[in-house]
């Protein structure tokens, strides 16, 4: 994890062409010791101790201080500082002292002690090698010459003049030949077979987000490698830029225990990297057929996308000119739509006006119906009127018709009677003077048989008054009348029509009787 520092007195050079520095390792380890906690659900935080801690050191500060191990019983923190001198500082500020937390009555004890940089030292790689039985230290790789680094920032060893962060092996070959002069160097991540050869993956990211790797440096004597691991002990790597801000991140450094860079696992690692560039030249063959085959497959693909496409493009072309075709139909339906829609628009206007008109019209009809109704109905009661004078004048004249009729019927049936009374007076007049011819033929007779005879006494006068009744039209004439004055012959003709005239002078005109007393005078007179 890298961090900025800000005090780089303490700094020594390692590579001043790139930029690179040391600095001494100034850790503390800080244990505070817990209380028993007596209240179930009450706990310590370990946020609030550490607050506390910072707040002891002051006015110094902690670089760096984290939680590295936390139990019931204590809580322990891993503390870095600007400086290796001040550390001696802080820890009389630390070491022995307690705290007091809000909330307890107990308090905490501290202890604060320097932390052990955990570095080898020349005792151990001399025991490993010489303990271990398939390590020669006459063979270079197999004896304490390689330093095997770890946490290595990539943009820190990576060319100037390069715009890639990849680390470079001659970058890492010149920050390191200080310490003496370099056999080998090896950055397994640049080695593109080293991954299969190994499965292990080189490209790992720190917490600061830089990319770190990891490297081998070999020395060819024993001098430089126990110069470059007693320089590197206790030491972290720092770059300081241009602009005179620093950063620092620390650096694992071992020595080389596998062998790496000895000539077997050299010989190993080409044989390996022969054969995986077999391997790669078969797959790069096996691709390249696979590509060609792929090409072939894609170029027949393409070839059948092509003719797709250009079958595509006709029928999109088609496609194209039927929407055009029915485009223009459409137009052509829309501009008769229209037409037609105008056509109706001004049948319809038409309508409308012709239904005006006729609406106008019927109006005026109604009006003049209305107005013949009205004249209708003023002539029709003139002529209801009319016809009732008419029907009275028809009245009055059929009343005068029919009285006219009844007058006709009556003169006709004067007529018919006095017809009647005519035939009945001839044959009355016939039958009177055949009595009156047969009744003076008799007296004559009786005048000349009978002399003492005479007509005018009264039982002649009754006979012959007897003899005169006759029936007219019902009425019975009686001769009893006639007994009293008539003497003579005279007188009993002149009694008897003057009988005879009062007996019909009710039933007969005034002519008839004119000429039935014409008729008596000659007879009487002849």
């Amino acid at each position: 994890m890298t961090t900025i520092v800000h005090d780089t007195s303490e700094a020594v050079q390692l590579c001043p062409e790139y930029n690179l520095y040391l600095k001494p390792i100034a850790k503390m380890t800080v244990s505070v010791a817990l209380p028993q906690l007596k209240m179930p659900g009450k706990s310590i935080s370990n946020w609030e101790v550490m607050e506390r801690l910072k707040s002891m050191v002051q006015p110094e500060q902690f670089s760096s201080l984290r939680i590295s191990k936390s139990t019931m019983d204590f809580i322990r923190f891993e503390g870095e500082v600007e400086n290796k001198g001040i550390v001696k500082s802080f820890l009389a500020k630390l070491d022995g002292k307690s705290i007091k937390l809000s909330g307890f009555t107990d308090i905490l004890k501290v202890r604060a002690a320097e932390n052990k940089v955990d570095f080898p030292t020349r005792h151990d790689w001399d025991s490993f090698f010489r303990d271990a039985k398939d390590m020669n230290e006459t063979v270079p790789g197999e004896r304490p010459d390689t330093i095997h680094l770890e946490g290595l920032p990539c943009k820190w060893f990576a060319m100037k003049d390069s715009s890639s962060d990849r680390p470079s092996e001659s970058v890492l070959k010149a920050v390191f030949e200080s310490f003496g002069k370099i056999r080998n160097v090896d950055i397994p991540m640049l080695d593109p077979y080293r991954e299969e050869m190994t499965g292990k993956n080189f490209n790992t990211f720190s917490f600061g987000g830089h990319l770190n790797f990891e490297g081998y440096v070999q020395y060819e004597d024993h001098t430089g490698f126990v110069k470059a691991m007693d320089t590197l002990r206790g030491m972290k790597l720092m770059y300081k830029g241009d602009d005179g801000k620093a950063v620092a991140c620390g650096v694992k450094v071992n020595f080389d225990t596998t062998k790496h860079l000895s000539d077997s696992s050299l010989k190993k690692r080409q044989q390996e990297r022969l054969k995986l560039q077999e391997l790669e030249r078969q797959r790069e063959e096996q691709k390249r057929r696979q590509k060609e085959e792929e090409e072939r497959r894609k170029e027949e693909e393409r070839y059948v996308l092509e003719e797709e496409e250009k079958e595509k493009r006709r029928e999109e072309k088609l496609r194209r000119r039927e929407q055009k075709l029915k485009e223009r139909e459409e137009k052509r339906n829309q501009k008769k739509v229209k037409k037609q829609q105008e056509e109706e628009q001004k049948k319809l206007h038409l309508k409308i006006a012709t239904e005006e008109r006729k609406l106008l019209l019927a109006q005026r009809n109604l009006e003049s119906i209305r107005l013949i109704a009205e004249l209708l109905s003023r002539a029709k009661a003139e002529l209801a009127r009319q016809q009732k004078a008419e029907l009275a004048r028809l009245q009055q004249l059929e009343d005068r018709r029919r009285q006219q009729e009844a007058e006709l019927r009556r003169v006709e049936g004067e007529k018919a009677r006095a017809l009647e009374l005519q035939r009945k007076e001839r044959e009355l007049r016939d039958r009177l003077l055949g009595n009156l011819l047969k009744k003076s033929t008799n007296a004559d007779r009786q005048e000349e048989e009978d002399p003492g005879f005479s007509a005018e006494s009264p039982n002649n006068v009754d006979l012959q008054g007897c003899e005169t009744q006759s029936q007219l039209n019902g009425v019975t004439l009686n001769g009893s009348s006639y007994a009293a004055s008539v003497s003579s012959r005279s007188r009993s003709y002149s009694l008897w029509i003057h009988v005879t005239v009062e007996a019909v002078g009710g039933e007969l005109e005034r002519s008839s009787l004119l000429l039935l007393l014409l008729v008596c005078c000659s007879l009487i007179y002849p």
